[in-house]
C-alpha cells in the first residue's frame, strides 16, 4: 500500500513586516495545500527593520489559527532549491501589478530550469491588498496620525508589535 504524498507548498518573502496582503496570500494558499511553509528569505546584505526571529513571531501570531501553516526561514539558497530541500512540490507567489506578473513569469521559467518538478502557483490578491507592501507600510511610519493609517494595512498582532517598538524607541 503506497502512502499518499502530502501536498506541500512554500510561500516566501521578507515579511518585514507581514501585511494584510501577506495574510490574504497565506489564507488562500493554506486552503489549497496539506501544508504551507511560510519561509522568510533572509538576505544578509539587506537591512531589515525587524530581526528574523521577530518576523517569525509575527507570522506565528497571525497564522496560529491555521494548523497546516509552518513558519521557517532560509538564506543563501534559491527559493526553488529550498522548496526541494523540504519536500515541497509547489512555490506560491503573489501578483499585484503588471510588473509583478512579468517578473514572476520569468522566475517561473528559471525555477523550472533549476527544479522541473516544482510548480509555481500564482495568486492575485483582491484590490484592497494589491497596493499593500511592507515597504509602503514602513514608509508611512512617523508623520502625525500614521498609527491609524497603517492599522488598516497590517494584522492586529503586527500593529501591536509596531506600536510597542515605536513607544519603546521613545518616539
Amino acid at each position: 500500500m503506497s502512502q499518499k504524498r502530502i501536498r506541500r507548498a512554500v510561500y516566501a518573502g521578507s515579511f518585514d513586516p507581514p501585511t494584510n496582503g501577506h495574510l490574504w496570500m497565506i489564507r488562500e494558499a493554506q486552503g489549497m495545500f496539506d501544508e504551507l511553509v511560510v519561509a522568510i528569505g533572509v538576505n544578509p546584505d539587506k537591512k531589515s527593520t525587524y530581526s528574523t526571529d521577530e518576523r517569525k513571531q509575527m507570522l506565528r501570531d497571525i497564522t496560529r489559527h491555521f494548523p497546516n501553516v509552518k513558519i521557517t526561514a532560509f538564506e543563501h539558497q534559491f527559493l526553488v532549491n529550498y522548496a526541494k530541500s523540504i519536500g515541497a512540490d509547489y512555490v506560491v507567489r503573489g501578483i499585484r501589478t503588471v510588473s509583478d506578473y512579468e517578473y514572476e513569469r520569468s522566475m517561473r521559467y528559471i525555477n523550472h530550469d533549476l527544479q522541473p518538478d516544482i510548480s509555481t502557483v500564482l495568486l492575485m490578491p483582491p484590490r484592497e491588498y494589491a497596493e499593500v507592501s511592507s515597504t509602503m507600510v514602513k514608509g508611512m511610519v512617523g508623520p502625525k496620525g500614521w498609527q491609524e493609517v497603517i492599522r488598516r494595512y497590517v494584522p492586529d498582532a503586527v500593529y501591536q508589535k509596531m506600536m510597542q517598538d515605536y513607544v519603546y524607541a521613545g518616539r
